[in-house]
């Protein structure tokens, strides 16, 4: 598209300078769940992570039913609400991550972390304003996001990254069901401890009992 066919869609589109009342709970919307992923990514306690988790997906449900993605949105509900957080707390769970306040949840790499997420978000950014720069969404009209459309789309030109999804979530299940059943140092020195002890006894019993044995026979000769 040339720049003066670009610049005469966007004069004929609807204007910045305008915001529905929609647009302006979009935007909203979109802070409160930059705010909870933010928090997500740098709070050291697990669990409260996990829980903030749950609030920036269900921030971006809530955004894309303002985009009249209602299918959309239920699905989000549905898998990443209902299947990756419940996932994410069951891994928690088997690989008896601590509760409170956890040093070893930061690994010192927030300075490169901080680098790639602010690069990828400047490019995904770019590569979104690039593609729909001259694209509205009718928000009065029909559904745009409805089962058919969606179902064509997903099975038609996205049947792979699907199936990359569905085996990266089989992997992070059985990665965690490793984990746990993985023991700490101190586990495994309880462990050995216990294996020794229960290793002794027996001897110390045999030893007794020969004793006893020896002591049974002297006095029989008596």
């Amino acid at each position: 598209m040339s720049p003066a066919a670009t610049l005469a869609a966007t004069a004929t589109g609807p204007g910045f300078l305008s915001p529905t009342g929609v647009e302006i709970a979009f935007l909203l919307v979109g802070l409160a769940t930059l705010g909870a992923a933010v928090i997500t990514v740098t709070t050291k306690q697990l669990v409260h992570a996990a829980l903030w988790l749950v609030v920036a997906l269900g921030g971006v449900a809530v955004e894309y039913l303002l985009l009249t993605a209602e299918f959309i949105a239920w699905v989000q509900v549905l898998i990443y609400l209902g299947s990756v957080v419940v996932l994410l707390l069951f891994g928690l769970m088997l690989t008896k991550a601590p509760i409170g306040r956890s040093p070893d949840a930061d690994s010192g790499n927030r300075p490169v972390a901080l680098g790639v997420a602010v690069t990828a978000g400047a490019a995904l950014v770019w590569v979104v304003v690039d593609a729909f720069r001259t694209t509205w969404i009718d928000l009065d009209g029909p559904a745009q996001g409805s089962t058919e459309v969606t179902g064509e789309i997903l099975f038609q030109h996205w049947v792979l990254p699907f199936e990359a999804l569905s085996v990266l979530l089989l992997a992070a299940l059985i990665g965690a069901i490793v984990l746990s059943r993985r023991n700490t140092p101190a586990e495994d020195a309880a462990d050995a401890a216990a294996a020794a002890a229960a290793a002794a006894v027996p001897a110390d019993a045999d030893a007794d009992a020969d004793t006893d044995t020896d002591t049974g026979d002297r006095k029989g000769k008596r």
